[in-house]
């Protein structure tokens, strides 16, 4: 492994070590790939995931043709706010944040602070 990916795995372990989702209140966890965000919300003690979204689901596929990436800070807010309705769809307001061991900047804070204002508690 290279000393980039070894620092990730790194805090990524440490966070994770600390973090757990339960029933009460579960884990929204987010992961960059190099065109989406995704985001999920997980109920640890029983390994399930309660809901799930991504930025994906947030374009037509004509769009999704002619882009090559959706992970700006505008799709990020936008998936912030779908996640948090999807989880108080589900009765879920008191949620953990899981950063997955990237710095909360960018994208993750935006992502974070959108779930805030419509409706989480974290």
């Amino acid at each position: 492994m290279d000393k980039k990916k070894e620092k990730l795995f790194r805090r990524k372990s440490k966070i994770r070590s600390k973090i757990s989702g339960s029933a009460e209140k579960p884990r929204l966890t987010v992961y960059k790939s190099q065109r989406y965000i995704y985001a999920q919300i997980i109920n640890d003690q029983d390994g399930k995931t309660i809901c799930s979204a991504y930025t994906g689901e947030l374009v037509s596929a004509d769009e999704k043709k002619n882009t090559k990436s959706f992970k700006n800070i505008d799709y990020a807010v936008k998936l912030g706010k779908l996640i948090a309705d999807k989880a108080l769809k589900n009765n879920i307001q008191n949620i953990v944040f899981d950063r997955n061991g990237k710095i909360y900047h960018g994208r993750i804070k935006s992502l974070a602070e959108a779930a805030r204002q419509n409706g989480l508690k974290f």
